[in-house]
C-alpha cells in the first residue's frame, strides 16, 4: 500500500495534539534512520481556516474538513486521529476497515465499552498497524526504567507510587472545556492524566492492574460556557481521583491525578521499590532516572542520579552528544521512528509494536473500574 521508500500520512486533529504530531512526522527523518520516510499528506480539521493555516506552517500538502473524505483517498497509508475523546472509536474503526494503518490519541476511547470493537475492528486487520499514543513510554529514562525492570534489577516488585499533577483548572472563571464533559471526554483527569501513570505503571513494572479502590470529586461545579456571557454550564467530570491498587502478583499501588494541584505545572512521576533495587522519574526533569541499588554494600548504597543522554540509552543515540537534553517534543518523534521502523520491517514487526489497542484497553479497564470504585466505595475488580 505505501510508495516505494514513503508512508504517506493524513491526521485527524489540529490542536495541541495536532500540532505535537505535525511536528514529530516533520522532525523524524532529521534524527531517525528509518527504511522509511512519511509524507504529510493530508490534515483534516472542521475549522478551514485554522486547519489550512497549521498546514502551510508544518507543510501538509492539502486539507479536509470531514474525516470521511479522507478515508476515501487512496493516497494515505497512516492516519493519525489527534481528536477529543468521543472522536476516536469511529474514525479508528473506519480507517481500519478501509485499508489503513491507523495511530490513535490516548486514551483509546471514553469508555471500555467504546473500546471493545476497535479492539475487534484491529484483531480482523491482518497486517495494519494499530497503535496508541501513550508518548511517556517514549522518554528515554523511562524505556531505560523498564529495561532495568527487564534485567531484574530491582527483583520482586513490592510498591508503585504515582502522581500527575497540574493546575489548569483551578481558575473559577475558566471556560467549560471538552476536556470538562463527560460525553466528550469519558471522564476528567482519570482519562487525560491517570492514564498516562497507568499505563506508565504497567509498562515499567510489566504487573498488570488487578483491582482498585477510589475517591474522586469535582470542586467546581460548573463554569462560564465560552460566548455567552452570564451563563454557566455543568461540569460532568470529575476534577481530582485517587486509586489505590493491587497489582497481579501482590504488590501495592497509589495513583494521584489531579488539575488542582496548585505548585505543579505537569508533574508526572513514578517510583518503583522491589526487593533489590528501585527507580524514581519525574517529567519535570525527564532527561534524568534514578536508581537504587540494594545489592551494593550497604556503605555504597544510596540514589544514583542517571543523566539518560548515552548514546545507549533508549532512542538518546538519534540526538546530540551526552549531556545535551531532549525534550516534550521528542517523545513524539520517538513514536514516529518506532512506526516508520515497524512498517518497513513489515507483519511481524507491525502486530510487536506497542502500544495496540488491546494493550490501551487494559488501561481503560482499569480507569472504568477506578470511577466505578469511587461510585460504589469498595474495592472493584479491573479484569485485567
Amino acid at each position: 500500500m505505501t510508495r516505494r521508500g514513503e508512508v504517506r500520512v493524513a491526521m485527524i486533529g489540529t490542536r495541541f495534539m495536532g500540532k505535537a504530531h505535525s511536528n514529530a512526522w516533520t522532525q523524524v527523518a532529521h534524527f531517525h534512520g528509518r527504511p522509511l520516510k512519511p509524507v504529510l499528506q493530508v490534515l483534516c480539521g472542521r475549522d478551514r481556516a485554522h486547519a489550512e493555516t497549521l498546514a502551510e506552517r508544518w507543510g501538509w500538502q492539502h486539507v479536509e474538513t470531514d474525516w470521511r473524505r479522507v478515508l476515501e483517498r487512496d493516497d494515505v497509508d497512516v492516519v493519525d486521529i489527534c481528536t477529543p475523546n468521543n472522536l476516536h472509536a469511529e474514525p479508528a474503526i473506519a480507517a481500519l476497515k478501509a485499508g489503513k494503518h491507523v495511530l490513535c490519541e490516548k486514551p483509546l476511547a471514553r469508555n471500555v465499552k467504546e473500546c471493545l470493537p476497535m479492539v475487534r475492528a484491529a484483531a480482523a486487520a491482518k497486517g495494519q498497524l494499530n497503535f496508541v499514543c501513550f508518548n511517556y513510554r517514549r522518554v528515554p529514562a523511562l524505556a531505560l526504567a523498564r529495561k532495568l525492570v527487564l534485567e531484574e534489577r530491582l527483583g520482586r516488585i513490592y510498591h508503585v507510587r504515582c502522581v500527575y499533577l497540574n493546575s489548569g483548572a483551578m481558575n473559577p472563571d475558566a471556560p467549560l472545556r471538552w476536556r470538562m464533559q463527560a460525553d466528550l471526554a469519558g471522564s476528567g483527569p482519570n482519562g487525560d492524566l491517570n492514564a498516562h501513570i497507568v499505563d506508565a505503571a504497567r509498562f515499567v513494572s510489566g504487573l498488570e492492574i488487578a483491582e482498585v479502590a477510589a475517591a474522586a470529586e469535582t470542586f467546581i461545579k460548573e463554569r462560564p460556557i465560552a460566548g455567552q456571557p452570564g451563563r454557566k454550564g455543568k461540569v460532568t467530570v470529575e476534577d481530582a481521583i485517587l486509586m489505590l491498587a493491587r497489582f497481579s502478583n501482590g504488590a501495592l499501588g497509589s495513583f494521584e491525578a489531579s488539575r488542582f494541584g496548585r505548585g505543579w505545572r505537569n508533574k508526572n512521576a513514578i517510583e518503583i521499590n522491589g526487593e533489590k533495587g528501585a527507580l524514581r522519574f519525574e517529567f519535570e526533569d525527564m532527561n534524568r532516572l534514578k536508581y537504587f541499588d540494594a545489592t551494593a554494600p550497604n556503605r555504597l548504597q544510596g540514589w544514583t542520579d542517571i543523566l539518560v543522554t548515552e548514546p545507549d540509552h533508549p532512542y538518546a543515540g538519534a540526538y546530540w552528544p551526552p549531556g545535551h537534553v531532549i525534550g516534550y517534543e521528542h517523545t513524539f518523534i520517538n513514536i514516529c521512528a518506532d512506526v516508520l521502523e515497524a512498517l518497513g520491517q513489515g507483519p511481524r514487526a507491525i502486530a510487536a509494536l506497542q502500544p495496540n489497542f488491546a494493550d490501551a484497553c487494559q488501561v481503560q479497564r482499569v480507569l472504568d473500574a477506578a470511577l466505578k470504585a469511587a461510585r460504589s466505595r469498595r474495592w472493584e475488580r479491573t479484569g485485567c
